[in-house]
């Protein structure tokens, strides 16, 4: 049986999560993975489930053993970024796991390609016990254990512009901007650049698409992709976040746009770090 690692890298799990995460093991067991869980899961001082380096070492030791096959997080929040510095990218650039994570993982994932070039999934794996539980573990265990592509199969319209192709990095807008000025921002040069959030109207989203402008993103990259933004559409915002991105960007930046990838228990996955036509 194929083993997996299982980290808080964010916020810890709360303790009323724990029958969740009690029958994601479970389920993961019944597709022939054995999940391997860290020290560092549950909230131990307030949101957190350890100190940043004690979180970053529980993902290092996954990586150093060689049963492991992928790493898998299941964390979102605040706190994914305290991380960065305690990695050893020079060790993750030598293995062949793949990262995976979503919403404020969003760091780390662009962190890793940035420094080791390596690529990370854009996945939340608590999908698999939730409301699409059913169509998500046949599109997981297609992937992860057949080796097919169903995880990854995404549905798509232009919005503007008919064609892209680059390197996908983003992710969660809020999260990935705290990587700017860093070392652990991507170049975003001819990369599409994916997009989407889970909270936040539109004044929040002008304000991280004007500093996605300052940083010169929409003049570095080949496109944009928007995932979905979930207060956005349920609040049916006006202007909506294509017609933001269209005035931030101009006429000529492709922008394409799917229901598939972000915050909902039914998105599907996308790789940070792997080139893409769309």
């Amino acid at each position: 049986m194929k083993k997996v690692g299982i980290v808080c890298c964010s916020n810890g799990q709360r303790r009323a999560n724990e029958n969740d995460i009690e029958i994601l093991k479970s389920t993961l067991q019944n597709i022939g993975l054995e999940a391997l869980f860290s020290d560092y899961i549950y909230e131990k001082d307030g949101i957190s489930c350890g100190s940043a380096k004690e979180r970053a070492q529980a993902l290092v030791d996954f990586y150093v053993k060689d049963e492991i096959s992928e790493i898998f997080d299941i964390s979102g929040g605040d706190l994914a970024n305290g991380v960065l510095p305690y990695l050893d990218y020079d060790m993750i650039a030598k293995s062949e796991k793949k990262f995976w994570g979503y919403s404020d993982l969003t760091t780390v994932l662009n962190a890793i390609y940035a420094k080791t070039g390596n690529a990370s999934v854009l996945y939340q794996v608590r999908n698999l016990v939730y409301q699409h539980r059913r169509q998500q573990l046949a599109d997981f265990t297609n992937t992860v254990i057949e080796n097919g592509g169903d995880l990854y199969q995404i549905d798509y319209r232009f919005a503007q512009g008919n064609k892209m192709q680059g390197v996908v990095v983003g992710g969660n807008i809020r999260c990935f901007l705290k990587l700017a000025g860093t070392e652990y921002m991507p170049d975003l040069t001819d990369k599409i650049l994916l997009l989407e959030s889970y909270s936040g109207t539109v004044s929040k989203m002008e304000t991280y698409l004007c500093q996605l402008q300052q940083l010169g993103a929409f003049d570095k990259a080949a496109g944009i992709l928007l995932g979905t933004f979930t207060e956005m559409e349920e609040k049916e915002c006006v202007p909506s976040m294509v017609e933001l991105v269209q005035r931030m960007v101009g006429k000529n930046m492709p922008i394409a746009v799917t229901k598939d990838i972000g915050h909902g228990t039914d998105a599907k996955a996308i790789v940070i770090g792997k080139e893409y036509s769309f």
